[in-house]
Parts: structure tokens; C-alpha cells; sequence
């Protein structure tokens, strides 16, 4: 037994230096990372509270402001009526002894011929834009007229819009459609580049068609920027809104204000902007939700 070969007494520290450092990393820290998914949903928590409560503090301080303006005599009655002869206006209106018409046939119209005509151009608009994006000669064919009639203000146009289609619901709901258009369309157009040339050879190679690459890699890529667009239309199209029901308009909150500017009756004029803003805020904070849903992944690369 004494010839069979010992082993020399350093072997054992060289091998220990080996094994200590490749456990140590692996398992003493293992408890600290589980901290910081933790850590940041706390701070998006406290981000989604901030905003809204800054937003209903503005406009806390912004009726505030006005309260005591009005009642303070800085200001006329005339130039900005007080908030409750804006109330008192609102319940003539809605009971029809301003012009006759109650007001939720005003707000009815108006909402028709928004909604219709904002419908209209997200159907034609995106279709567009995205032609436009993928198709030399699409793009060719489209992007003249639309940046040429893009920056001319709606009231340039209305006349045309006249002569051409008369004094009815036509010629209205198009003036509304035509500045709703160019955004949408533009906003396609623009989201076709955020499919990656890899993404679109990636689906080629496997035997996409091209109706196919559209749908399932250009379309979802473009998304976001097509909703930011329907943003900015429907935007667009309120503002829009007033200039249209100057043509002959019997009823709609842009036509109550148009009267109701001729009488110098600023508190209908006041309820009537306040009407239109909050129903625009309305479809912006739809319009929020639904980019949630359908592009939840926007903004956390």
C-alpha cells in the first residue's frame, strides 16, 4: 500500500479558488433583482396619479380664476360672462328658448356630422396613406392634391364646397371629411416606415404574399402612427365643425354659437365652446383608450 501515489498537499487550495467563485454570483444575489420589477410598477403607479391630479388641479385653478374674475369685476359681463349665467344659459338652451330647437338636437347633429364625417376618412384615409407608403405610383398619384389642399384653411374651400354641392347636410359633412383626410392619410403614409426592411424580407422568406406582408407586418408597424393620426383628424374635425354649419345649418352647436354671436349673447357663446371642447375631449380620451389596446406595446421598447 505505501507505493501507490499520494496526493501532494496543495491540491486541494488550487481546486477551492475554482468552485468558490462560480457559486457565489449564482446564488447570493439572487434575491435582489425580484426588488426592482417591484420598484418600477411603484413608480409607473405614481406617474399615472401625477398626471391626472396636475389635469384636475389646472382645471380647478382655471375655474377658480374665472369665478373670481367675474365676480371681482375685472372683467365685463359682456367679454366673459360669469360661470352662472353660463348655467342659466345652458338650461335655456336645453329647453329650446334660445332659437327654438332644443339642445340635444343641436348636439345630435353636430355629433353626426362629425362622427360621419371622421368615419368617412379613416375608411379612405388609411387605405391611402398606406398605398401611398408601399406604392411608388400610388404615391405618385395621391400626394399632390393632398398636400396641396392640406394647409389651405377649410373656409378657403367652402365655397366651393357651395357651388359645387349646395346648402345641405352634403356639403357640410365633405368640409369636415376633407380636413379630417390629410392627417389620417399623411399618418399612414408615415407609419409604413416603421416596419423593418428585416421584418418584411423575414416574412418574404417564408413565403408571405404581398397582400399578406401588408397585413400582418406593414399594417400592425404603421398602427400607432395611424392612431395618432385619427387623433389629430378628429381633432380637425371640430374644429372644423363651426365653419360648416355656417352653410344654411338649422341646427348644430356651431350654428347656436353663430347666432348667438349676432345678439352678443356671450353666455351662449361660452356654453356653446365649452360644449364643443368637452366633447372633443370626450373622443380624445377614447381615442387614448383604444391606442392602449390595440398598441400596448407602444412606448415601453
Amino acid at each position: 500500500m505505501s507505493g501507490l501515489p499520494r496526493a501532494a498537499p496543495d491540491a486541494v487550495p488550487d481546486a477551492v479558488p475554482d468552485v468558490i467563485p462560480d457559486v457565489i454570483p449564482d446564488t447570493a444575489p439572487a434575491s435582489a433583482p425580484a426588488k426592482a420589477p417591484l420598484a418600477r410598477t411603484g413608480i409607473r403607479r405614481r406617474r399615472g396619479i401625477l398626471v391626472p391630479a396636475v389635469s384636475a388641479a389646472t382645471v380647478l385653478a382655471a375655474l377658480g380664476l374665472w369665478l373670481v374674475a367675474t365676480r371681482a369685476g375685472w372683467v365685463k359681463p359682456l367679454f366673459l360672462p360669469p360661470p352662472e349665467a353660463v348655467l342659466a344659459a345652458f338650461g335655456q338652451a336645453w329647453r329650446g328658448e334660445i332659437d327654438g330647437a332644443p339642445l340635444g338636437l343641436h348636439i345630435g347633429d353636430s355629433l353626426l356630422r362629425v362622427l360621419g364625417a371622421f368615419a368617412l376618412a379613416a375608411l379612405v384615409g388609411i387605405p391611402a396613406g398606406l398605398a401611398m407608403g408601399t406604392s411608388r405610383i400610388a404615391r405618385g398619384i395621391l400626394d399632390p392634391p393632398i398636400e396641396f389642399y392640406r394647409p389651405l384653411p377649410p373656409l378657403a374651400y367652402l365655397p366651393l364646397m357651395i357651388i359645387w354641392f349646395g346648402i345641405g347636410e352634403l356639403s357640410k359633412v365633405l368640409l369636415i371629411f376633407l380636413a379630417c383626410l390629410a392627417p389620417v392619410a399623411l399618418a399612414a403614409r408615415a407609419g409604413v416606415r416603421s416596419a423593418s426592411v428585416d421584418q418584411i424580407n423575414a416574412a418574404r422568406a417564408l413565403g408571405a404574399s404581398r397582400w399578406q406582408v401588408l397585413r400582418h407586418v406593414v399594417f400592425p408597424a404603421a398602427l400607432p402612427e395611424i392612431l395618432i393620426g385619427l387623433r389629430i383628424g378628429m381633432g380637425v374635425g371640430w374644429t372644423t365643425l363651426v365653419a360648416a354649419e355656417m352653410v344654411a345649418a338649422q341646427a348644430g352647436l356651431g350654428q347656436l354659437v353663430l347666432n348667438a354671436s349676432n345678439f352678443l349673447r356671450t353666455d351662449v357663446v361660452v356654453m356653446g365652446i365649452l360644449l364643443i371642447g368637452l366633447f372633443a375631449g370626450l373622443f380624445e380620451l377614447g381615442m387614448r383608450g383604444l391606442e392602449r389596446v390595440l398598441v400596448p406595446w407602444k412606448g415601453r421598447h
